[in-house]
């Protein structure tokens, strides 16, 4: 395969995992607005609590979907995988854009909201495994780490793009007007912007390590051959992620409401400062993915653990008493430049741990697993200490366990040189 269309797949690949986490982040970017909307009982705390936990419940999804599509991403190829998951998170955007308040239909409508959550949930479940393995399998040896960043590239500028939808639709409707039903346009937006995206998938390449795998005489893809013949590289996955999957999601999902909530900020003045801070975010991945090809995968995710483990409190204390847009900007954005050391190269970590028959599930199973009970609980665990009154509690809980992902870190072959993925 030529460059030229190598580039071209991983492209085609990135933009629609773009889209896909677009869909999956609105919800959280515009939970400030709608939560009112579906749970009208209690103070802003009380809504974002009931908010965050049918966001856990997506995340409660993921690894059926991860277990669902991974075997079938492993059977019927990659692409195949990819265009399943977003079509499945088309339904849960154009759901949520439509379903009727409380006000409308009383209890049926969070139930609906649950629901639609549930079916994006299965999709990202599959996404992610799908993804990770695409990317790193159309990425030739020596650049496999730059090129699989380009994941998390697409996975910050959804969430960025939908930041952006936010801020411009604060610009263009008033409090009121996004409260009422301004929020639905996002999710709309998501809907289109997924059917387009599934067209393109459909004239992606299959990879070749996917082709080779389908001509031998390899077991079949299944959760019981996962546990059985790679009890250590699944176990592996979830240890490594951990850490690594809180650290991110209460670093920018949690961030903008810890900004409103905690820090003081209006809503208009966290979603412009996440916004800035999550654009050097992404600029960083790539660099850091392309400094792991020289330096190997450990280094770079030990340099995340150690300052992860040294400065979560420090960052997270010093912006209780933030009242500055710049300064807060300046710390998000140390958080964010920490936690690069792991976004940028998880997922081609994963991917090199296991052999081709199998390793769509190897990586999408175990990270779900992890993600689920530490990623997609890091918005409500943070809120219950803060509603408790100990909300120190939950910077200690995101170092401690950035601290255990560290030993694994330390202790882990490289990937980079041990990678079994043969084809370059």
């Amino acid at each position: 395969m030529s460059v030229g269309q190598r580039l071209r797949n991983i492209i085609g690949g990135s933009a629609g995992n773009l889209v896909e986490w677009y869909d999956w982040y609105i919800y959280a970017a515009f939970g400030l607005y709608f939560a009112p909307v579906f749970f009208p009982e209690g103070d802003q705390t009380s809504q974002l609590l009931s908010t965050a936990a049918i966001f856990a419940v997506g995340f409660v999804m993921r690894p059926i979907g991860a277990w669902i599509m991974g075997i079938y991403s492993d059977r019927h190829g990659r692409k195949a995988g990819l265009s399943l998951s977003v079509t499945l998170m088309c339904l849960g955007s154009l759901a949520i854009a439509l379903t009727p308040t409380y006000a409308a239909i009383g209890a049926a409508a969070p139930v609906i909201l649950t629901v639609a959550r549930m079916v994006q949930g299965l999709s990202l479940g599959g996404e992610y495994g799908a993804s990770a393995t695409y990317l790193s399998e159309m990425a030739g040896r020596r650049r496999r780490g730059f090129y699989s960043s380009f994941q998390y590239v697409s996975l910050i500028a959804g969430q960025l793009i939908a930041l952006s939808v936010l801020l411009l639709l604060q610009l263009l409707m008033s409090e009121q007007a996004l409260e009422a039903w301004g929020w639905r346009i996002p999710f709309a937006i998501g809907a289109v912007l997924a059917v387009i995206v599934f067209y393109i998938r459909r004239r992606l390449v299959e990879t070749e390590s996917f082709e080779n795998a389908r001509r031998s005489d390899a077991p079949r893809s299944s959760s019981a051959s996962l546990f059985r013949d790679h009890p250590k590289e699944a176990l592996l996955v979830m240890a490594l992620t951990a850490g690594g999957t809180l650290a991110f999601y209460a670093y920018t999902t949690y961030m903008q409401k810890f900004l409103v909530n905690t820090s003081g900020f209006d809503r208009e003045t966290a979603s412009r400062v996440m916004t800035v801070a999550l654009f050097l975010f992404m600029c960083l991945q790539p660099l850091s993915g392309a400094l792991s090809d020289r330096v190997g995968r450990k280094p770079v995710m030990a340099t995340f653990g150690i300052f992860g483990v040294l400065l979560t409190v420090p960052l997270f204390t010093a912006l209780e008493q933030v009242r500055d847009p710049i300064a807060a900007f300046v710390l998000v954005g140390a958080a964010l430049i920490i936690v690069t050391g792991y976004t940028s190269i998880n997922a081609v970590v994963k991917a090199e741990l296991f052999p081709a028959h199998i390793r769509a599930l190897g990586v999408a199973l175990p990270y779900a697993l992890a993600n689920t009970m530490f990623g997609g609980t890091a918005e409500y665990v943070a809120l219950w200490f803060k509603d408790q009154g100990m909300e120190r509690g939950f910077y200690w809980y995101v170092t401690a366990m950035i601290g255990l992902s560290l030993i694994v870190y330390l202790t882990m072959r490289d990937t980079k040189r041990h990678s079994l993925i043969e084809e370059d």
